[in-house]
């Protein structure tokens, strides 16, 4: 009788804010009495995750990493009570979900240390969550870190674990283990494994289910597909099939896709260079750098140029083009 006359007093008035308030009350202890355990916000944090797949957008990948682990952090008071099972699992693979994302982000701004160490938490949260999908998923794209900071070999060793982790069913976390898998192979000089995993990738492509093919860290659509393409080929020296792949990325890239556009701009450069045009290759890069954004100008971008500049050879170093490029790269 005291409730019953506490909220007609209070929507006497309308639906006021301590209108509102009285009647969140009441429908918040009867959702606690038929869900014991199961956090309010949990729906919301996978919306959350699910939203920064989406990418950067444009925007500072600064300002995705900070959004990103506040969001992050109000999963641990979640985790550290007891949950129903099936809760634990959903709140592990967020967890999972969104460590991997920010490991991401620290990969692509060059902190490779602290990239290893949230692809570590991501590593486990999946292993917890019971979802092999993501555990694969988690391994390969750890296993970009060393592949675009000059270790190969370790790159192709997390590919292959994620290889085997994700099984032979066409997912999207299979299709990128054989993807990063070619490019590592083809950066250790292992051109006929890269060709065979590029092979792999492709077959998987085709009959990856149109539910994963969307355009999201968490998925593996077409662009980003040609993306790994561009890369692999580009490393082999077939330079036809690169440029085919670059083409096709940039037609499906948003022009709001800033890191990636220039990721491949580089590539396109590469292939100059291997097709004998240094300088084409040099102008091209620097123009691609200078015309970013100061944020985007450290980390994997700067990392992709200073690959393309090691492999000039030293008697060029002197010439215009290819000292404007070491000064921008240096800058």
């Amino acid at each position: 009788m005291k409730r019953r006359n506490l909220l007609r007093g209070a929507l006497a008035a309308g639906l006021t804010a301590p209108a509102i308030a009285a009647l969140t009350a009441a429908r918040t202890d009867v959702d606690q009495a038929l869900s014991p355990g199961i956090p309010q916000d949990l729906a919301d944090l996978e919306a959350a995750a699910e939203s920064y797949g989406y990418g950067y957008h444009g925007q500072a990948p600064t300002r995705v990493l900070a959004d990103l682990v506040t969001d992050f952090t109000t999963l641990s008071p979640l985790l550290t009570v007891p949950q129903p099972a099936p809760v634990r699992a959903r709140l592990c693979r967020t967890a999972g979900q969104m460590a991997g994302m920010t490991a991401i982000v620290l990969h692509d701004l060059g902190s490779r240390r602290e990239s290893r160490a949230w692809f570590a938490t991501a590593a486990r949260a999946a292993a917890e969550s019971g979802d092999p999908q993501l555990h694969a998923w988690v391994l390969a794209r750890e296993a970009m870190v060393p592949l675009n900071y000059g270790a190969p070999k370790a790159a192709a060793d997390l590919a292959d674990q994620a290889r085997h982790a994700a099984g032979t069913l066409p997912t999207a976390a299979a299709v990128l283990a054989a993807a990063v898998a070619a490019r590592a192979y083809a950066l250790n000089h292992q051109s006929e494994q890269a060709r065979q995993a590029l092979t792999a990738a492709d077959a998987l492509m085709d009959r990856l289910p149109a539910s994963e093919r969307s355009d999201t860290w968490l998925t593996y659509g077409e662009q980003k597909h040609h993306v790994h393409l561009s890369h692999a080929f580009t490393t082999l020296g077939d330079t036809r099939r690169a440029r085919e792949s670059q083409q096709r990325a940039l037609e499906l890239s948003a022009p709001t896709s800033t890191m990636t556009r220039t990721l491949l701009t580089i590539d396109g450069a590469a292939c100059s260079h291997h097709d004998g045009d240094t300088e084409q290759a040099c102008r091209r890069t620097v123009a691609a750098l200078t015309a970013l954004p100061v944020d985007y100008r450290t980390g994997l971008v700067r990392r992709r140029a200073l690959d393309l500049y090691e492999a000039i050879p030293a008697q060029h170093h002197r010439e215009p083009a290819v000292r404007e490029l070491r000064d921008v790269v240096a800058g």
